[in-house]
């Protein structure tokens, strides 16, 4: 080959992705958050975060729904109070979480600690086995069976209702007062509340569907423009998403052009394929995010609560 032979061009006249106008400085300190977050460059998840954070914006505008599906470990590294201040300034309209999110957000409530040391107490089979959690648990969603009611919306009433030392940390007794339609996605065994004495799978059973019945017309809500947010949740959210969407659009129509954005640390296929990638074909914007939930979502609502 003769090198000398090749095609070349100047690169005034080439197409180019990145442009020295579109390259921010970073802020002088002392900066205020909107400064740190102005000078983001606009670039791949840095430009991911603020359209979503603008989709969030418009949806509130607009009073679509901003529904925020979580697993537990939101709770366990201490965003709790995040998530109620998204709560009380409208930026979350409704939670979906597994049963793991609320025994974790009923122990701080009650005792102002959770998350036990699981590989210890494997050993000698004290794992799951702490008896208030169980018992009180299992009575409340037995209770809610015999009314009618859903998961959610019962336990969050009991915490709201109790003398709990720690209940201002509550998720479900912030929705309770709020309002916000609070619901909870299991899959039996799965929770440590399942194997004490007191678990009714009737129960069970019965208050889950309540809920996912109750997720169906949050779903039927969310096109031209609501926004969908999976943090955390791998497998029974992104499922429960799906049917929930499904069952949704065989109801009530076609449900196309709305938000759907996941979180974690690891990016895996169920939320990926379920809640990013198709419910929005026919529409739509998916967006993924890898990042630890205690950098990310403070970054997420500190965007929202000073815009």
């Amino acid at each position: 080959m003769d090198f000398s032979k090749l095609k070349r061009y100047s690169i005034f006249s080439r197409k180019s992705l990145v442009k020295a106008q579109s390259i921010p400085n970073p802020p002088s300190a002392p900066a205020s958050f909107l400064d740190f977050w102005n000078a983001l460059p606009d670039y791949l998840r840095a430009r991911d975060l603020k359209i979503l954070v603008q989709s969030i914006l418009e949806a509130k505008k607009r009073n679509k729904p901003i529904l925020f599906m979580m697993g537990a470990h939101s709770i366990k590294v201490g965003l709790s109070q995040w998530l109620i201040r998204a709560l009380e300034k409208g930026f979350v309209t409704a939670i979906a979480m597994n049963g793991a999110g609320v025994i974790h957000d009923f122990e701080l409530a009650m005792a102002g600690s959770t998350s036990e040391d699981v590989a210890e107490a494997l050993i000698d089979g004290s794992f799951g086995m702490t008896e208030e959690t169980g018992a009180t648990h299992n009575r409340w969603i037995i209770e809610a069976a015999n009314a009618g009611r859903g998961f959610g919306e019962t336990v969050g009433e009991r915490i709201a209702q109790s003398d709990f030392a720690h209940k201002d940390l509550s998720l479900l007794a912030a929705a309770h007062r709020l309002s916000v339609p609070l619901t909870v996605h299991i899959a039996i065994g799965t929770d440590v509340i399942h194997h004490h004495p007191e678990a009714s799978g009737e129960a069970l059973g019965k208050t889950s569907l309540f809920d996912f019945r109750r997720l169906c017309e949050v779903a039927a809500h969310l096109g031209d423009g609501g926004v969908v947010l999976n943090v955390g949740s791998n497998v029974i959210l992104p499922e429960v998403f799906l049917k929930a969407l499904t069952t949704a659009r065989n109801l009530a129509g076609p449900i196309h052009h709305f938000t759907a954005a996941n979180f974690d640390m690891i990016q895996h296929y169920r939320p990926n394929q379920n809640v990013v990638q198709r419910p929005i074909i026919g529409g739509g914007t998916g967006l993924s995010f890898t990042g630890h939930h205690e950098i990310m979502l403070p970054l997420l609502f500190m965007a929202l609560f000073e815009s």
